[in-house]
């Protein structure tokens, strides 16, 4: 459906698997203005048709990928495209947000967003070339790896000239086929890696997606945009998280700072410390491994490591699996976290979700609950097990159902450390008790950057007051609504880091950072305000460059309290379908050892106080005593026909 905003390409194609059947699915500017795009749109798409009786291995669900209105516009680190289905890890909705080239493409083919259905009859690969769409056999690609299927999709894209049609590609490897329930999609380098996403793409026999065109992705104000977007590029770069110290560690360069915050997750988040933290950490991986920095396109940040793995040079872990396969199965080699990290990719296994089964594993076969044969800090044959469980094979076929199915047939419920039956990310949250509730109410699990990821305030830019609950509910909810746009306009949530001044970063000991730490968990009511009346906030901060980007960009007008309220509206979107599949206050819960058993036994403070985080999050949200949006609140959000 055309479109009069710039930003968009007006179109959405769905393809049923089943019937070879291309339309296009209508998506007005009216229904952009309330949901952007990315996962916002997404969800308006799923929402329009879940009923909450479906399975995600059925012909009733979808797999939607969406860009946003900011994808291949310039903007900064602008290149991210979105998948959404119904999970089969949880059984929720779950949004997965990945970077690469993917998400140009599809634009510069035409299209702002895909709507898969059905599922094909034998294994396929699906080329898009300027909308046109067109199926092909994938027996000889079932079975390979994600690079050997990119590298074999591209020969099939060589043109006579011998060079390869620019493109985009997704796929899946041996853990999407074989339905690992964490398996995730690869893009390039880059992985769509959680709630499952690969696992629905494997039911549907669906291989691959590669797209292109030579379409020009408009943009309403050009002469704006550049000069706004090179004035943004000057000050992320300035910026010491995104100009600093993301290009120069990565993040991996985290580690340190968890360590000493008491939030580094180990033992299968046993403790908050690891003792040989430094083998595993950012500075060792930077100093000794790091060969260059790469990013996405347009990204001025460039936090991928590239490293060295059996004599070819490949993208480098991110924090959470250096955590999670380092200090979180007791395992101090990096070179193994190393070759883990890139044989998992191969596989196309969320590393989060392995690493914490993996972990929960260990533990049950510790306390004798399971007979695997499985210990902490025994690292000899991990790369055949993780092959063995894309694979489906022995013990690995019981992996592949993750901890929560595990812990349920084994015991060990109290330390099977997932949210909704997605494993938590790496951060300990008795330590960042605001992070903690974040992995509670997340719409897609245990996730840390759908939780709002207050943990920034808790130890990793600023330094506020770790476990204490004042301020944390309204924080979290102005937080999770804001990365919750940054995601739908298209953008990487990293683009958010430079919403904190930088002098609070550059001086942590100045009296003025002293004071914002200090007050911030007391300004909870003046936070609540803002979330409740964000339309009073008619202007734009010099801080906080997206909203302005936006509306050069599309021509909408978008201030920093209509900002906040699109994200409110999107967040409130997922909750509400998801209430459909039977979420409520029950289930948004952690594990007893996070919120029972204390981190440190001289600290009663060290446990998460999520039933009484809870209580002040949904008041306000404005959701129920059960955790459910109110009739008032839709209505508000213009979501009452959902």
């Amino acid at each position: 459906m055309a479109t009069t905003y710039g930003g968009y390409m007006g179109k959405v194609l769905k393809i049923d698997l089943t019937t070879k059947e291309v339309s296009e699915y209508p998506f007005s500017d009216e229904e952009r203005e309330l949901f952007i795009g990315g996962k916002m749109m997404a969800a308006k798409i799923l929402g329009d048709h879940l009923k909450g009786t479906e399975k995600a291995f059925s012909e009733e669900n979808m797999l939607v990928i969406t860009t946003g209105p900011l994808t291949g516009t310039g903007a900064p680190s602008a290149s991210r495209f979105n998948i959404s289905t119904l999970s089969p890890q949880t059984g929720y909705i779950t949004s997965s947000n990945c970077g690469g080239h993917f998400g140009y493409y599809l634009k510069k083919a035409g299209l702002d967003g895909l709507i898969l259905t059905g599922q094909c009859d034998t294994p396929t690969w699906i080329e898009i070339q300027n909308e046109k769409v067109t199926f092909h056999h994938a027996d000889d690609l079932w079975g390979l790896k994600t690079s050997e299927t990119q590298a074999a999709l591209d020969d099939r894209l060589r043109m006579k000239n011998g060079r390869v049609r620019k493109n985009g590609k997704i796929c899946i490897g041996p853990a999407g086929e074989n339905r690992v329930l964490y398996a995730s999609i690869v893009s390039n380098e880059r992985v769509s890696g959680r709630g499952g996403t690969g696992a629905v793409m494997g039911w549907m026999n669906l291989k691959a997606v590669c797209v292109g065109g030579n379409k020009e992705i408009p943009v309403y104000d050009k002469e704006k945009m550049v000069k706004h977007t090179q004035k943004w590029f000057r000050y992320l770069r300035r910026h010491p998280l995104t100009g600093e110290q993301l290009p120069k560690l990565g993040t991996a360069g985290l580690v340190s700072s968890m360590q000493m915050k008491h939030i580094l997750s180990t033992k299968n988040y046993s403790s908050g410390q690891y003792d040989e933290f430094e083998k595993v950490s950012g500075e060792r991986l930077a100093e000794e491994y790091n060969i260059v920095n790469k990013g996405c396109l347009t990204c001025p940040i460039r936090c991928a490591r590239t490293v060295e793995v059996a004599g070819k040079q490949v993208k480098g872990p991110e924090l959470e699996t250096l955590v999670l396969l380092g200090g979180g199965i007791l395992n101090n080699d990096l070179e193994a976290v190393l070759r883990w990290n890139y044989e998992l990719d191969e596989l196309g296994m969320d590393t989060i979700s392995a690493a914490n089964t993996l972990s929960y594993a260990m533990e049950a076969n510790e306390k004798g609950l399971w007979d695997n044969g499985l210990r902490f800090s025994e690292t000899e044959g991990i790369s055949r097990l993780f092959e063995d469980i894309a694979y489906r094979r022995g013990i690995g076929d019981e992996l592949a159902q993750g901890s929560r199915r595990l812990s349920e047939k084994y015991g060990g419920k109290e330390f099977a450390i997932h949210a909704k039956g997605m494993e938590l990310a790496a951060y300990e949250p008795r330590k960042a008790a605001g992070l903690g509730l974040g992995y509670a109410v997340s719409n897609r699990g245990g996730c840390h950057l759908n939780g709002g990821y207050l943990v920034i305030l808790e130890g990793l830019g600023l330094s506020v007051n770790q476990t204490t609950y004042h301020g944390k509910a309204d924080l979290t909810m102005m937080f999770q609504n804001l990365m919750e746009m940054i995601s739908a306009t298209g953008q990487c949530l990293f683009t958010s880091y430079a919403f904190f001044p930088s002098s609070l970063m550059r001086h942590p000991n100045a009296w003025y950072t002293r004071l914002v730490n200090a007050a911030l968990p007391y300004c909870g009511f003046a936070v609540r305000l803002m979330n409740k009346y964000p339309e009073l906030l008619k202007l734009h901060l010099p801080v906080f460059h997206h909203t302005k980007g936006f509306e050069y960009a599309t021509g909408m007008k978008m201030s920093f309290g209509h900002y906040m309220r699109c994200g409110e509206r999107g967040y409130n979107l997922e909750r509400e379908i998801n209430r459909r599949f039977g979420v409520s206050a029950d289930k948004d819960i952690l594990p007893a050892r996070l919120v029972k058993t204390l981190q440190d036994s001289e600290d009663p403070r060290s446990k998460v106080p999520l039933e009484k985080l809870k209580k002040v999050y949904y008041h306000a949200r404005g959701w129920d005593r059960n955790g459910l949006p109110t009739e008032k609140l839709l209505k508000k959000l213009q979501l009452e026909q959902i």
